[in-house]
């Protein structure tokens, strides 16, 4: 005799969401990328010299796609978190994986420095300021946890030898220096006298914290290159990442001599207005001779076959703190050159997002860029076989 068949049993709520989930697996914490390099095509191009029309109509509107984009990959970023916490312990392992969690705390504070800079014109200053202050404490609490967390598992977890050195090890010292630069914005909307100073005085320690760090990484770069050869194709475009913390650190100065006067005592704001130009002058040729030599490394790295990988975010952010680096040097030298300096890398840094995001977008749809790593060819190497297939992708 028959039976009736058993209905169906429902399927666990978890299981709906298994094709998103595994959409995710692979998504690290280098996307943050994409929403630094665009919230500084709005920032930087705010405080251009030139005035276009709709110039700043267009930033904003720049600005606010660079919101979205961080609320997304906050959201993508949490369901990897969930559903493939193995993966995530996989990147907090990995050398090459894991200083790119220093561009979580640096997109939360390019968004909120945007906020207040461009994207007050259409939220509000009121708005514009209470979402900074939330992403900016934020970022830079994740920016300080993260330069201490990843150098001291690079220590103690990771085995590294000294050929591996990459830029991408300054990601995550670099980004108190961005909560440096863009600290100062918050300044005037505290109440004056002990919160103000202490703002600013805490924006100060945090770019000596993260100079004397790049000071620390930055020869063992150069060193690689020149002992070691060029970095593999997938990884040249991490040499623009040396850019960051030169551009940001003159940008930074620059903000602490606007809004030292009346926070700290006479002296020492005239102090900060000296050190604006004394210590960005010489920064930012350092930053225009490092442009060149990354880009002679790019040039042959593409005639070598280089393709689009991820990495070529590299291109976006690093060359707008040069842009914001250069405009801080205008005003306060009142130098032309500075102003063309800051016009000509801005076309560089417009023409390099428009490039890297047309490539993303494709390999979104295709669904490369989230696909399982490609195995490293040749001869398997532990510490390094992961690191150009996951960081360049």
């Amino acid at each position: 005799m028959l039976t009736a068949a058993r209905p169906a049993r429902p399927l666990p709520r978890a299981t709906a969401h298994l094709p998103r989930a595994r959409t995710v697996r692979h998504l690290g914490p280098n996307w943050y990328a994409t929403v630094m390099g665009t919230a500084i095509v709005a920032t930087a191009g705010a405080a251009l010299p030139v005035r276009l029309p709709g110039l700043r109509t267009a930033c904003a509107a720049v600005w606010a796609l660079s919101l979205l984009l961080l609320l997304a990959l906050l959201g993508a970023r949490a369901l990897h978190w969930r559903h493939h916490r193995d993966q995530a312990r996989a990147h907090l392992l990995d050398p090459a994986v894991a200083p790119f969690h220093g561009c979580l705390a640096m997109a939360l504070l390019a968004v909120g420095g945007g906020a207040v800079t461009v994207g007050a014109d259409w939220i509000g200053t009121g708005a514009a300021v209470a979402l900074d202050a939330v992403l900016f404490g934020a970022g830079t609490a994740v920016g300080l946890t993260v330069a201490v967390a990843v150098p001291y598992l690079m220590a103690v977890r990771h085995r590294i030898e000294p050929g591996q050195a990459s830029p991408v090890w300054l990601l995550p010292v670099v980004a108190p220096m961005v909560s440096a630069a863009l600290g100062p914005l918050l300044v005037p909307h505290l109440p004056p006298g002990q919160p103000r100073e202490t703002l600013l005085l805490a924006c100060f320690a945090m770019f000596g914290l993260s100079l004397l760090a790049t000071l620390v990484m930055l020869p063992m770069v150069f060193a690689r290159l020149l002992t070691a050869g060029p970095l593999p194709l997938a990884l040249t475009p991490t040499l623009f990442l040396v850019l960051g913390p030169l551009g940001q650190s003159t940008t930074a100065v620059g903000k602490f001599a606007e809004v030292a006067p009346g926070v700290v005592a006479a002296p020492y704001s005239r102090g900060f207005d000296v050190l604006a130009v004394l210590y960005g002058v010489p920064v930012m040729g350092f930053a225009l001779l490092w442009f060149g030599l990354a880009t002679a490394h790019v040039v042959r790295a593409r005639r070598h076959g280089m393709r689009f990988a991820m990495t070529w975010w590299a291109f976006t952010f690093p060359v707008g703190t040069c842009v914001t680096g250069a405009e801080a040097l205008a005003r306060h030298t009142g130098l032309l050159a500075y102003d063309w300096i800051a016009v000509g890398l801005y076309v560089v840094l417009v023409a390099a997002w428009a490039t890297a995001a047309v490539h993303t977008a494709r390999g979104l749809v295709s669904g490369e860029l989230l696909a399982a790593p490609r195995p490293a060819s040749g001869a398997p190497r532990p510490a390094t076989g992961r690191t150009t297939s996951e960081a360049g992708r």
